[in-house]
């Protein structure tokens, strides 16, 4: 029973977990990622996106599962419950790793964005006041951070929607154009598969990247009244709209324009809008993309300090970083998460290129790694769950299986890219010292009891 200074409250309604998790997931990975998957796929590029969004189902539907089960636990306690502490220990400080490495790279990109508004200011600055007002909306109470993020995540899936409109008007000569394009472009230039339609697995590395960040309803499970009930109904409302988010706009940007005449320095959704012929279209965008990775780092700090602080519960982490404020919020793992945040922004100054290359990269080995961790959970619990869950997961025990081996590959592909060798390296070094660190740190405590 935790204490009550380092007890979370459930303050968070359905509404607010599904749009924190898809504020976690839409960010830079669409808005400038979309045109690196694009580049290697092709048009052909939708099947991998709605194919990693099948993958991502079958994780989601595994956390609702679970969570009408183990009621009062998170994913983390799931993976606790099915393996013990070690794995326990590495998952958590890994997903901390991948969210706070997201956060950096977020800020750093609202920075750069902002400059486009304020060009004589330094990037540095601008990323600190950046991350200085990520910082004050986690101090919320959790009912008012919840509320902020909705808000925040509901501008960034408007601005979407209005894409798909305005770029579906132009597609089919709805919104007067030269020469509407229909479907000439899904069919020219090397057709719907230019590179091959073995180039979809190709572009899966960087698309199940992008859906990274989905998994954190997973996180929202102790601060949500009636999660077992809940949950289900959110990721299947949940997963259809990331697809359509993702699908759609990818669907708009090809049918536009030709897909090797992408520019890869500038987002595909600046591109399109610039062709509207609307006053200030690139200005609406930039909005846009700042609202975007602020949201997505507001999701992320949440996401590493609700880790941190399940993790000091449980006695993974210092208990000091239990404690938790009147208002309900982690206080001292936002600390330590916005000691890092700021770090980071400063780091801009030395090493941007460097930074986005190394970092863009760390956070979906470690997504890989979660969503296997809680894929085996589930297939280890089922066999001995103590009630029976009001929602199943489908195709059980194959699909999970099938789940555990794509992301496997998947994986596998990440490590022996040569793009990503720092990455990497930076990625494995970590997971080791974790392996190592769990070791001495639970050498002498005897497995858990999983019954």
């Amino acid at each position: 029973m935790n204490k009550p200074n380092e007890s979370l409250q459930k303050k968070l309604k359905p509404r607010h977990i599904s749009f924190m998790a898809m504020g976690g997931v839409i960010g830079t990975g669409i808005f400038k990622g979309s045109a690196e998957t694009i580049n290697l796929a092709g048009p052909g590029v939708i099947l991998t996106y709605i194919f990693a969004g099948l993958l991502l189902l079958v994780v989601m539907g595994a956390i609702a599962e679970m969570a009408t089960v183990y009621t009062n636990m998170n994913m983390k306690d799931f993976v606790r419950k099915a393996f013990g502490e070690h794995v326990s220990f590495i998952m958590g400080w890994m997903y901390c790793f991948m969210w706070l490495a997201v956060c950096v790279i977020e800020i750093i990109a609202a920075g750069s964005f902002l400059q486009y508004w304020f060009p004589g200011v330094p990037l540095w600055v601008l990323s600190l006041a950046s991350a200085g007002l990520i910082i004050m909306m986690n101090m919320m109470s959790v009912g008012s951070f919840g509320e902020v993020e909705f808000w925040l995540a509901g501008i960034k899936i408007t601005m979407i929607l209005v894409f798909i409109l305005l770029g579906a008007g132009l597609l089919f000569g709805v919104i007067a154009s030269d020469n509407p394009p229909y479907f000439h472009n899904y069919t020219s230039h090397g057709g719907f598969f230019p590179h091959g339609w073995t180039a979809i697995f190709s572009a899966l590395l960087v698309v199940t990247f992008s859906y990274g960040g989905s998994e954190l309803i997973g996180l929202t499970l102790t601060e949500t009244e009636n999660a077992d009930k809940i949950l289900p109904k959110v990721v299947q409302s949940f997963i259809l709209r990331i697809i359509l988010f993702f699908t759609l706009p990818i669907l708009i940007i090809c049918g536009l324009i030709p897909w090797d005449q992408l520019n890869g320095s500038n987002s595909p959704f600046v591109q399109v809008l610039s062709q509207t012929g609307l006053q200030g279209a690139a200005h609406i965008m930039n909005f846009i993309l700042v609202t975007a990775v602020l949201s997505a780092a507001n999701s992320g700090i949440y996401g590493a300090t609700r880790m941190l602080h399940t993790m000091a519960v449980a006695g993974e982490a210092p208990k000091s970083w239990a404690k938790v404020s009147r208002k309900g919020t982690p206080t001292t793992t936002l600390k330590i998460s916005a000691v890092i945040l700021l770090a980071g922004a400063m780091l801009g100054i030395f090493a941007q290129d460097q930074l986005f290359r190394v970092l863009m990269a760390v956070p979906g080995f470690a997504v890989l790694l979660v969503w296997m961790c809680i894929c085996l959970a589930q297939l280890k619990l089922r066999r001995t769950y103590p009630v029976k869950p009001s929602f199943k997961l489908w195709g059980y025990p194959y699909i999970t299986r099938f789940t555990v081996l794509c992301l496997s590959v998947i994986a596998i592909m990440f490590m022996f890219d040569e793009q990503n060798r720092i990455s990497i390296s930076v990625c494995i070094s970590f997971l080791l010292i974790l392996i190592v660190w769990s070791w001495i740190r639970f050498r002498s405590v005897r497995p858990v009891n999983r019954e």
